[in-house]
């Protein structure tokens, strides 16, 4: 695996038990998934950990089906599941299961090898929940080259994060992607409330000499503000939504493989937000992206 530049989605790799079934899921495969759309997936690894059981297999069956490559040791823990239930609106409730196989990522030398030759990664808060997890993603963005695209989509999940967790990400990352919501969370942990949005972004993007900060609105529209004082801002598209899941993840896959491209901000940011869009008009994380869109 040696000297090849590798994207890679690190943490959970789960099931979404939904209404109508389950569906693969993880915020960091999703991630790997739509980054490998664009840049091929030879070089897109999602990177967690399975259980020894049934689901465990099908995890690698439903990877093998969407042409993903992975690195998911077997470990004496439950595969993750995460009971997902929709609102009238298509928004998202979920219930995590807790001490299960990506709560336990060990620190491989595969993937320490990995980490060696990573051109991006991509992270979140939730599978720091644990000590293990939370060790090896330190130990892996720790090995990174100096040049690797750090992406802390920081995800904040029920009461699954902790200001040291968030602390440290902020430390090792240099892209932050963030929510609306997310963002009054940390204003209040962080004592910026008096700040309106865009200070408060710039306020962490200079605090943790970040060379970008994502962020998302909804339906309000999402910006991106960068080192060099760039603020790009696109619209939310309006479409039918048949489910959000995974929507912010086929952004941040498709932000990161166009600035990996050399696209220019406000191009990959485009980008993202009309694949994201995309995404919501289809069921599930994973859905192919239509070939004017890959483009």
């Amino acid at each position: 695996m040696a000297n090849k530049r590798y994207v890679v989605g690190l943490g959970e790799v789960l099931w979404d038990v939904l209404p109508e079934g389950k569906k693969l899921g993880g915020a960091p495969a999703n991630f790997a998934y739509h980054a490998g759309q664009f840049l091929g997936n030879d070089n897109t690894i999602a990177i967690s950990a399975l259980g020894e059981d049934t689901l465990a297999d099908e995890t690698i069956e439903a990877l093998e089906e969407h042409s993903l490559k992975y690195v998911l040791p077997r470990v004496k823990y439950p595969t993750g599941t995460v009971q997902v239930t929709l609102s009238g609106d298509g928004i998202p409730a979920y219930e995590i299961k807790e001490n299960v196989a990506w709560d336990n990522i060990p620190y491989t030398s595969e993937i320490a090898e990995i980490a060696k030759n990573c051109r991006a990664v991509c992270f979140g808060s939730l599978a720091q929940r644990s000590v293990t997890s939370w060790a090896t993603i330190r130990q892996f963005l720790d090995d990174t080259p100096a040049d690797c695209l750090k992406i802390f989509d920081i995800n904040l999940r029920q009461q699954f994060y902790t200001k040291n967790v968030i602390e440290e990400s902020l430390k090792r990352c240099n892209i932050l992607k963030i929510n609306d919501e997310e963002l009054v969370v940390i204003n209040r942990m962080y004592g910026y409330e008096g700040l309106d949005m865009r200070s408060a972004c710039e306020k962490i993007l200079n605090e943790y000499q970040l060379k970008m900060l994502v962020l998302t609105c909804g339906t309000n529209g999402s910006y991106v503000f960068t080192d060099d004082g760039l603020t790009s801002f696109q619209d939310t598209p309006k479409v039918t939504v048949a489910d959000t899941v995974g929507a912010g993840d086929s952004f941040t896959g498709s932000f990161c493989a166009s600035v990996i491209m050399g696209k220019p901000v406000q191009e990959a940011h485009k980008k993202a937000v009309e694949v994201s869009a995309f995404v919501c008009t289809q069921n599930g994380a994973m859905p192919t992206l239509p070939v004017e869109l890959l483009k």
